[in-house]
């Protein structure tokens, strides 16, 4: 169980991508990390893309950077709501200052354009995104992981594997 001990909050809004959250969210209890489903505001549960519900366990407005390892965004057009909430883009800024596991996968980097956190960083995402991560001043990469230091991120859901082991990996050294 490589990731014992370690806390990861996974956040969550209306319309956030299944596979997304669901394949970190069950892949990092299996590795025995503490996974807390954070809620954008208000609401008990979110709704994916296809109707399937999350539990939030805590509000992003309840918790801070300091409480986790890392942050994990997933896709779907969940980033889109997320970013319009302050307590969940301060989340991520907190969680990228401190040095924290940040990571994000396809429209997620929507967030991380929003928390200021892209300049100079190298990074991926869904390929109609790629403008908005490159005038937020990253250097997009097409690849199925991009590690820059503590940021990870990846494109698509097939991806998934390959943002799985990167994030798992990084809690591991730290």
């Amino acid at each position: 169980m490589k990731l014992e001990g370690k806390r990861i909050a996974i956040l969550a809004e209306n319309m956030y991508q299944e596979m997304e959250l669901w394949v970190p969210y069950y892949r990092f209890r299996e590795e025995g990390a503490d996974v807390k489903v954070v809620g954008a505001g208000g609401a008990k549960s979110y709704t994916s893309k296809h109707g399937y519900p999350v539990t939030v366990d805590v509000q992003a407005d309840q918790v801070r950077a300091v409480e986790f390892d890392a942050i994990v965004v997933p896709g779907g057009y969940a980033p889109d709501m997320m970013r319009r909430h302050a307590p969940m883009v301060g989340l991520v800024r907190e969680a990228a200052q401190q040095g924290k596991v940040v990571a994000a996968i396809c429209h997620a980097g929507w967030m991380l354009v929003s928390a200021g956190i892209l300049k100079g960083r190298k990074a991926t995402s869904f390929f109609s995104i790629k403008d908005d991560l490159v005038a937020a001043g990253a250097d997009w990469v097409d690849a199925e992981v991009v590690v820059d230091r503590n940021l990870i991120t990846s494109r698509r859901p097939d991806d998934l594997p390959a943002f799985c082991r990167a994030i798992v990996a990084a809690l591991s050294k730290s």
